[in-house]
């Protein structure tokens, strides 16, 4: 309940936030689990479980419900329908929390609701959701969508979003969107240590596709490891790893190398920490971010590298045109290719943020190949699959523009599967087990 309302309440962030209330709590391993699970699954479900909800209402919408009760009644929902817990328990737990946070006559409607909830598995409430939608459609449109938003917890326009990324294969759809429910494997980053020492140490495993990446098992906090703390290795997805490493690996045209990397939007610093260690000796980095924090915790993340840090805006930026030889864009983007990690993002962003980042995201972009110089690199970076933060941006610069776009999929490990057809690349949970970043390439 603290997690929910910290998140109403707040616009707090669920990954931010429950681990230190579960410290707080002091909870044991077994009712940690427990508490991640109701907390992480009860907001990443918020959607799905709210169009239960409201059938369970009498068609009264969940959000006129005083929000602590809606609190009550999603957190009991997602028991009854997610967990192993009986239903009868679930319910009674539910009951007796609703009696202490809101009184007992609220804990009297929650009762009802929630055995209401029970009458069917989640499996039948999609289906009678579903064939309701169905009833009431008059134009004929196609209702898998709406069925795949339900199923899955996503907004309808993220699924959309998803399925034209994607193409037209449905089942690979359901196969994205349900990545994004799974629990994701905590990626480290060696920076300042073999790769090999810091599986040893953490007793994780490589990474499948960067030389730096090591995937941890399941449970327990990365924070704790003393490589984290002294900042020889990070946390970092190996996704993520692979951008700045292709920055890295690109092949550059002609032109008098100027001896300067630019890092456009630096913070937290992973991307900037990375590329520092794979410039040679000869290379000096600028790291910029427009956040005075966020350059703080670039400059901590880069301590002892060869890396000048700025808090620069990269929309009026200071430095001169033309003076990079290659340019990183790690654009600020609604982050939708990192759902699996930010359970509440789903629900936070609407289709009409993605729409007023396009021209941050445009700015950004040709700021970037301003300060490449001929013959440099541009790499344009999104979090995101969504092809109007990511192929809609960059075919907007190329058509203003006399760069051209390289393949990058010649710039990330040869072995690895499922780069499409090019010269951009859309990697995916599902597919990579990364986040869902994009990458595209450019020589100006």
């Amino acid at each position: 309940m603290d997690l929910l309302a910290a998140i109403r309440e707040r616009g707090a962030y669920a990954n931010l936030t429950l681990p230190g209330l579960l410290d707080q709590a002091r909870l044991d391993e077994r009712d940690a689990a427990l508490a991640t699970e109701l907390g992480y699954g009860t907001v990443r479900w918020q959607g799905t479980l709210d169009a239960i909800l409201e059938r369970c209402l009498d068609r009264r919408p969940p959000a006129d419900l005083d929000p602590p009760v809606l609190d009550v009644l999603r957190l009991g929902a997602y028991q009854i329908l997610h967990t192993r817990i009986p239903a009868y328990a679930a319910v009674a737990a539910t009951v007796n929390l609703a009696g202490s946070v809101v009184g007992e006559g609220p804990a009297r409607l929650v009762n009802a609701v929630l055995r209401k909830v029970d009458r069917r598995d989640l499996d039948g409430w999609i289906s009678e959701l579903t064939s309701a939608s169905r009833s009431a459609d008059d134009d004929g449109r196609d209702l898998s969508f709406t069925e795949l938003s339900l199923r899955h917890a996503h907004p309808e326009w993220i699924v959309r979003a998803v399925a034209e990324a994607l193409g037209p294969d449905v089942a690979e759809l359901g196969a994205a969107l349900a990545a994004n429910n799974e629990r994701p494997v905590v990626h480290l980053v060696a920076r300042q240590m073999a790769r090999d020492d810091l599986v040893s140490q953490v007793g994780g495993e490589p990474g499948p596709w960067s030389p730096y990446a090591v995937r941890l098992p399941s449970g327990g906090s990365p924070h704790s490891f003393a490589e984290i703390r002294a900042r020889r290795a990070g946390v970092q997805d190996e996704g993520s790893q692979l951008m700045a490493l292709a920055v890295a690996r690109a092949a550059m045209g002609d032109g008098e190398p100027t001896g300067w990397w630019l890092d456009l939007c630096a913070g937290p610093g992973g991307k900037a920490a990375l590329l520092a260690v794979s410039a040679g000796d000869d290379v000096r980095i600028l790291a910029a971010d427009r956040a005075p924090h966020r350059a703080h915790l670039v400059a901590q993340a880069t301590s002892g590298e060869p890396v000048a840090v700025v808090s620069a805006d990269g929309l009026a930026a200071p430095w001169r045109t033309g003076f990079a030889d290659r340019v990183l864009v790690d654009a600020p983007c609604s982050g939708l290719g990192a759902l699996r990690r930010r359970p509440d993002a789903r629900w936070r962003r609407t289709a009409q943020d993605v729409t007023d980042l396009a021209e941050l995201q445009r700015g950004l972009l040709a700021a970037g190949m301003s300060a490449a110089r001929s013959g440099g690199v541009v790499a344009y970076v999104t979090c995101s699959p969504h092809k109007a933060e990511t192929v809609d941006i960059v075919e907007w610069a190329l058509a203003r523009s006399g760069a051209t776009a390289l393949d990058a999929r010649a710039s990330l490990p040869p072995e690895m599967p499922f780069l499409g057809a090019g010269p951009y690349v859309q990697l995916w949970p599902h597919r990579h087990g990364t986040d869902a970043m994009f990458l595209a390439l450019l020589r100006v």
